[in-house]
């Protein structure tokens, strides 16, 4: 089944660590989640460990959440495109009076 997920990333600057989800990301059904988010691990790897204290905790986060196939957040998704596509009240269209 087709899902959206987010993937998350973490990076490090001298005393300063950072941990950001990415955009969201259409998975197929067929498609492998994990190697959707492994941009994100490898930058996690590469940038975000050495922050100290928070770098290797939120490395090792992100590193798990990716390899589980990211955060699904698929019904979030869906719960936002239905809102925008109904109607609101103040938009609906008065019936005319005969």
């Amino acid at each position: 089944m087709a899902k959206f997920v987010l993937f998350q990333y973490c990076v490090s600057v001298i005393v300063l660590t950072f941990r950001r989800p990415s955009d969201i990301y259409f998975i197929r059904q067929g498609e492998n989640a994990v190697v959707k988010g492994l941009p994100f691990t490898l930058l996690s790897l590469v940038a975000g460990w050495w922050g100290i204290p928070w770098g290797p905790i939120y490395t090792i986060q992100s590193i798990y959440n990716n390899s589980c196939g990211g955060k699904d957040v698929t019904q979030a998704v869906v719960d936002s495109l239905r809102a925008q596509a109904a109607p609101s009240p103040a938009t609906a269209p008065i019936p005319a009076k005969n």
